[in-house]
């Protein structure tokens, strides 16, 4: 009874609590950043190749993308707390079975589907949350709870090594898969969305002037015929895309291309994860101020421009590798605070859930087509630099669309 009470006399100070809640779920969430940690001790015991140790990385992100938009009716419905509950459910169960397969294509089932699912079920409800009760700073607030996924490789690859130094890979996959599962059940207790009458208490005049801002509240198949939808989606897929065909070959990139030792990339990729987080909040602040045309304009922009640098000037060049790909992750980032609170702009939140879960299936076929892509051409080619002309152009592309496409829906 005390906490409800203090909930309502303070509102204010328990969303601010509900965004640190946030942060430390998605760092349990975003620990599949670190999986590459896994590949090269499975390929030692199962004598796999390269693209066999990553199907369960890669069917991990798709079924983390598709199963958004299934549970977003019940997570509209039944609330976050049992929705994160259920998730971490699934989440414990991926990570914990996984420690039972006896070849990669069992780990694929156990950790790929059911942990990308369980993943899939928790994330929107910390996002939809943030849009809930910061209506006047969505983008800033889904940022900084999102912050906490791009940031998690520097948390969570660290101690896995060391497990899987002193237990080995499946054992690792258990330990951790437990210390998810409580963390996760401990952290759902807490969440909610703001009643009507809370919400009304934070930043009245704030609230009126957000809402103002919102074209109007959008369900699923409203959303679906407008032309602000598929703007959003294609450029959404493009960000993707684009950042994830570049970013998964950073570290054979500095080894190869630009000529860095091992311990250089080692120590690159913990930089580029800061900016991968970092990237979040930061184009959720801009999304708020220059509107989600504009700012996802910048981060194309960005892209294109650091992309062809690197096609042009990464060949023996750490300096370029560092600087570009930092600029590569930082929007990759950013695109995934950009996506969420252009939804919010576009749709409104009272049907964030379902329409957001739609949004985010272009991650999931950004994430497969760059996956495949990039190797594709490193394959057909024998350099991984020809990768970064079609990044550029791919970037271009979704600069057109966005300054297009992206604008407030017709009613």
């Amino acid at each position: 009874m005390s906490s409800k009470n203090d909930v309502k006399s303070n509102p204010s100070m328990y969303r601010w609590i509900l965004i640190v809640i946030g942060f430390i779920i998605n760092v349990c969430l975003g620990s599949i950043y670190s999986y590459s940690v896994f590949r090269k001790p499975l390929e030692a015991m199962w004598q796999l190749s390269s693209t066999e140790s990553g199907l369960p990385y890669m069917v991990f992100l798709a079924l983390f993308a598709f199963t958004m938009p299934l549970v977003g009716g019940f997570l509209d419905r039944f609330g976050p707390r049992i929705t994160v509950m259920i998730g971490s459910l699934l989440v414990g169960a991926g990570w914990c079975l996984a420690s039972l397969s006896s070849n990669i294509y069992l780990l694929t089932i156990l950790y790929g589907v059911i942990g990308g699912a369980g993943v899939g079920v928790v994330y929107g409800a910390p996002i939809a949350i943030a849009a809930r009760w910061f209506p006047e700073r969505a983008g800033t607030a889904m940022g900084l709870t999102l912050l906490g996924f791009g940031l998690s490789p520097l948390i969570t690859a660290p101690i896995m090594s060391a497990l899987i130094s002193s237990i080995g890979p499946l054992q690792t996959f258990l330990y951790l898969g437990a210390t998810f599962l409580i963390i996760l059940l401990l952290l759902s207790i807490p969440l909610k969305f703001p009643s009507s009458s809370g919400g009304a208490s934070i930043k009245t005049t704030s609230v009126v002037q957000s809402a103002a801002r919102e074209v109007g509240q959008l369900d699923r198949h409203e959303m679906l015929r407008t032309k602000t939808f598929y703007a959003l989606w294609t450029a959404y897929t493009l960000g993707c895309l684009s950042g994830l065909m570049a970013i998964g070959i950073a570290a054979p990139f500095g080894l190869e291309v630009a000529k860095i030792s091992r311990e250089a990339s080692s120590m690159a990729l913990s930089v580029f994860a800061i900016f991968n987080g970092m990237g979040r909040p930061l184009f959720g602040w801009l999304t708020d101020r220059l509107k989600p045309r504009n700012t996802a304009a910048i981060s194309f922009f960005l892209v294109a421009i650091f992309a062809g640098l690197l096609y042009m000037l990464g060949e023996g060049n750490p300096v370029i590798y560092f600087v570009c790909f930092s600029i590569l992750w930082l929007n990759l980032g950013g695109w995934l605070a950009i996506a969420p609170a252009a939804t919010k702009i576009f749709f409104g939140t009272k049907y964030y859930g379902k329409n957001y879960g739609v949004v985010f299936t272009s991650y999931g076929v950004g994430a497969i087509l760059g996956m495949l892509s990039s190797g594709w051409l490193k394959d057909t080619t024998g350099t991984y630099l020809s990768v970064f002309p079609v990044v550029s152009i791919l970037a271009i592309i979704g600069l057109i669309i966005a300054y297009a496409g992206l604008r407030s829906p017709k009613r």
